[in-house]
Formats: C-alpha cells, structure tokens, sequence
C-alpha cells in the first residue's frame, strides 16, 4: 500500500483536484476517565470555570473547522455540519464524546471528526484538572465513514 502523504519520500498535500466533489460524513468517539474527585466537580457544575460539558462541545465544533490548521497536510474543507454530543456516564465514570462531521468536497472529514474529539476531550481535562491530575484522556478513534471513492466504514465493535 502507498503512502498518499509522501512522493519520492518526502511529505506532501495530496492534489484533489480532479476529485468530484461528493457527500462525505465521518463520525468519532473519544472518552475521559474520571477520578471520583473530577466526577464530584462535574456533578457540582465544575471547578468555577462554567459547565465542562458545554464548553468541550463548543470546543469540538471550533476544532473541526481548525483541523487544517493543526494537521500539517490535511484541506481545508468547507464543512456543511458538525455535531458534537458529550455525555456523562457516571455508571463508567468517564465523559463520552461523539462527533460527527459532514462536507461536499473532494477529500473526507475523518480528521475533522477524530480532532474534535480529541480537543472537546482535552477541554474536558483542562475544565476539571483543578479537581484532579489523575483523568486520562483515551480511546480516539473513528466510528464511520462514508462517501467517496472508498465509500462507506464502520468499526466493528
């Protein structure tokens, strides 16, 4: 299998340009592992700083549409919608995250999904590393793909 990010060794932005532009979505998950004094702050509303929750949800769709920014040889894409949900399972004790990312483009939105993740996630740590150093960051990785020339993905879980 080649390596599309990389000609004669070196990195490149793959062209696209004869790509047609279709339908693409891309769904991730990521988790916070809580320490029962972060799941105590987060019950209570958090450590002062406003709703941890809210704020790494508005964190993930601020992130999806910077991913070009933070990843070297990803597009900027026009993305049509992004979605992020964060829960709480506090059976599990652990945040969960989902994004979904939707364009019309040449090139997929699995990395605007998988970002959004990550950095909602993080947000969740920094929101609550007042309570505790201890939360651990994990498990980010895409759901679902679909559009494209590879057409559609799911994780077998």
């Amino acid at each position: 299998m080649d390596l599309t990010h990389f000609q004669d060794g070196r990195p490149r932005m793959v062209d696209v340009t004869e790509k047609p532009e279709t339908f693409r979505t891309a769904t991730a998950e990521a988790f916070v592992e809580l320490t029962e004094e972060a799941l105590s702050a987060l019950e209570k509303g958090g450590v002062g700083k406003g709703d941890p929750l809210v704020v790494a949800q508005l964190a993930g769709i601020l992130a999806a549409k910077k991913t070009a920014d933070l990843i070297p040889l990803c597009h900027p894409l026009p993305l049509t919608g992004v979605e992020v949900r964060v829960e709480l399972l506090k059976e599990e004790k652990r945040v969960r995250i989902e994004a979904t990312v939707k364009t019309k483009a040449e090139t997929g939105v699995e990395m605007e999904a998988m970002t959004a993740c990550a950095v909602a996630a993080l947000t969740v740590y920094d929101m609550l590393k007042a309570a505790s150093k201890g939360l651990v960051v994990s498990q980010v990785r895409l759901l679902h793909k679909a559009g494209g020339k590879s057409g559609e993905w799911r994780r077998e879980q």
